[in-house]
């Protein structure tokens, strides 16, 4: 059984540290140290903390920040340990998380990720409702954990308005209504075991389009790093585009093709106020 509650002694902050440099292979002076997060959570702060008996097995962690001038959450890290991966831990400490902020009488929760690693924009966008229409290139610079290291630490801001009909439409986890055919930004292949990009456009002017990119990206990390960073600058360009002319990502699907999985981004012209309400 997992229990998630607020962490607030020493003993479980230098536990959140640990666990740092379990998942993410962070060296010492990658690590949030227990001093900024003991001042943080003292000051509107979320630190909240899974365990599996007297375990901790995963952690969410946040701040108060400010957007156009208004109060925002900012969660800088969700993290959960390998073995318990995808068995919705992360989602408990999300919906935790969300009844925190709600609390502080707080709508909007902002946070990044890589917008190449296919778990987590299903998890996001599909799962938690997020939207995001910018795109920041090299956010974090240089990172040497084992999950960065090599690569230019492109990210998505995401949006998670925590009230809205959206979000509260996926949290009861009501059906979505069916896509259709939808055109396809960018025209792909295999090629030994790798996803390639035979063509992309520019110029699609649909209100709702697709967007694929590799659905095994840890094994693309590990065996093709040229093919990845090449991934990572053609997905630039497109996400730059697409949301200069009005686009968010708005959804993240993953569907079968041939006995393989496929991954695509949802891309969709509309406005904030629209999309919250679907």
């Amino acid at each position: 059984m997992i229990t998630i509650r607020p962490l607030h002694s020493l003993e479980e902050i230098h536990a959140c540290e640990r666990l740092q440099q379990e998942i993410w292979g962070f060296a010492d002076i990658s690590v949030v140290p227990h001093h900024l997060i003991l001042t943080t959570i003292k000051n509107g702060g979320v630190l909240l903390g899974a365990f599996e008996g007297d375990r901790l097995i995963g952690f969410v962690y946040g701040f108060p920040g400010i957007e156009n001038n208004k109060l925002k959450h900012c969660s800088l890290m969700c993290a959960v340990v390998p073995e318990r991966r995808f068995q919705g831990v992360g989602y408990e400490l999300k919906l935790k998380q969300r009844e925190a902020v709600l609390a502080q009488g707080i709508e909007l929760i902002t946070w990044t990720f890589d917008p190449l690693v296919s778990p987590n924009a299903h998890f996001n966008l599909h799962k938690l409702g997020v939207i995001s229409n910018r795109y920041e290139r090299n956010f974090y610079g240089d990172m040497r954990d084992r999950l960065n290291a090599g690569l230019e630490t492109d990210r998505l801001t995401v949006e998670w308005w925590i009230t809205s009909a959206r979000v509260q439409k996926r949290l009861r986890q009501e059906p979505l209504p069916p896509k259709g055919e939808l055109p396809v930004i960018n025209q792909t292949e295999e090629r030994d075991g790798f996803l390639f990009n035979r063509a992309y456009s520019l110029t699609r002017t649909e209100p709702t389009l697709l967007l694929e990119i590799p659905y095994h990206w840890q094994k693309m990390r590990e065996q093709n790093m040229p093919l990845v960073r090449e991934w990572r600058h053609q997905t630039r360009e497109i996400f730059e585009h697409y949301f200069a002319q009005g686009y968010y990502a708005s959804d993240f699907l993953v569907l079968e093709h041939e006995g393989h999985k496929r991954a695509f981004y949802l891309l969709e012209r509309a406005t904030k106020e629209e999309l919250l309400q679907r």
